[in-house]
């Protein structure tokens, strides 16, 4: 389900809009906002998640876990 709703921008980020349009870089000023704001909402979770892991300290069992991803290239992942 998605809903429709107005946004009032500067100029600029309409511009900004516009040109990944035009140059086919997104299908629409509409798919440009909701990858922007994807992208921000997965900003925050990353950042939650690392306050999170701030406040509990590594965890020993994911520890060696990270060592090995590391280690191994990450096309063999």
């Amino acid at each position: 389900m998605s809903k429709q709703i107005a946004v009032r921008l500067p100029d600029e980020l309409v511009e900004f809009v516009d040109r990944a349009v035009e140059s086919g870089s997104a299908g629409s000023r509409a798919s440009v906002v909701r990858q922007a704001l994807e992208r921000e909402r997965r900003r925050a979770a990353a950042e939650n998640d690392a306050a999170i892991l701030a406040r509990s300290g590594p965890d020993p069992e994911l520890a060696g876990l990270a060592d090995y991803a590391a280690r191994v290239p990450s096309e063999a992942l």
